[in-house]
């Protein structure tokens, strides 16, 4: 059998990466629109209409007109923006959230597919919170820097175009100091916290790839955890998972010196790691991802699959 897919906004950043990783995959066919009918209601509308699966890669609020024109239809959607992260109605395309997730996933006709940030915030957050090691009232600190393309066609032509007037010559600048990012929300709600925690955004001048931090004080959580009892509370929260993999000890010693944020670029796979000093009682939790990967098209495809009842697994590098 083969499946129709309609991507919205396929000629953005996220749309062109989905694309490009859907493209030559047999079981699929994707529906294009010419040029002049990619703005057009009428036109949009009957692609989702003859598609399978539609996937939006717009803005919040055009992802929002566009659900609201597919209200009466059961047309199944991932929408890759923020619009619908913590709606009722839609489902958390982060798989791996908790053994029954990807069941839901695949049922779903309404996947709201997470932030790359999110992703791994969430990832390291949620196993701990729900093991009790971390309270739900903990005061949360996230640090992390990303690749420039997790800024869209904007950034990337600031970051990439000498010419522009506004572009922008730092090899690294923080962002989103104002200590309200968009995914905050999502981040509170499926990581289990009660408090929004303080995150700091920042970015590198390289394209793509992440890495997001999450310093603890072990004194300050009663009753003391230790390094072990973290890391194996990760382990145990992910066993078997395709996509998300625990550090051992191996690979968290040798890269104690230098973590590379592209290290897993192209692939959908994000490893965590606990760097810890029992000397100090303090460890920092730590996420390693492509942002354009499993924080965007290669979690959408993973929630593609899901929902198509494919391997998980199907044309992504794990």
């Amino acid at each position: 059998m083969t499946y129709k897919i309609f991507i919205d906004g396929e000629e953005g950043t996220t749309g062109l990466q989905i694309r490009e990783r859907l493209e030559g995959r047999s079981e699929l066919s994707l529906i294009h629109l010419p040029n002049k009918g990619r703005k057009d209601p009428g036109i949009r509308r009957e692609a989702f209409l003859s598609a399978d699966v539609g996937i939006l890669c717009l803005p919040d609020t055009a992802a929002r007109e566009v659900v609201s024109l597919l209200d009466d239809v059961n047309t199944r959607l991932i929408d890759a923006s923020t619009a619908h992260r913590v709606s009722d109605n839609w489902v958390y395309g982060f798989p791996e959230l908790s053994q029954e997730h990807k069941g839901l996933i695949s049922s779903a006709s309404r996947v709201t597919n997470p932030g790359c940030y999110s992703t791994a915030a969430i990832a390291l957050l949620r196993p701990l919170v729900c093991g009790g090691i971390i309270p739900v009232d903990y005061p949360v600190t996230i640090n992390a820097v990303s690749g420039y393309s997790g800024g869209g066609k904007t950034l990337i032509a600031r970051m990439e175009d000498a010419t522009l007037e506004n572009k922008i010559k730092a090899d690294y600048f923080a962002y989103g100091l104002g200590l309200d990012h968009k995914h905050i929300p999502e981040i509170v709600f499926y990581s289990g916290l009660n408090k929004r925690p303080i995150f700091v955004p920042s970015v590198g001048r390289f394209r793509q790839g992440m890495v997001v931090q999450i310093p603890l004080q072990l004194w300050s959580l009663q009753p003391k955890p230790s390094v072990k009892k973290i890391c194996s509370t990760l382990k145990k929260f992910y066993s078997g998972q395709a996509f998300v993999s625990v550090a051992n000890e191996v690979d968290i010693e040798s890269r104690l010196a230098l973590l590379d944020p592209e290290e897993l670029n192209n692939t959908n796979r994000i490893r965590l790691f606990v760097f810890g000093n029992e000397e100090y009682d303090q460890i920092v939790l730590t996420a390693q991802l492509d942002n354009l990967g499993k924080g965007a098209a290669g979690q959408a495809i993973q929630n593609l699959n899901l929902m198509l009842g494919l391997s998980e697994t199907s044309g992504l590098e794990c």
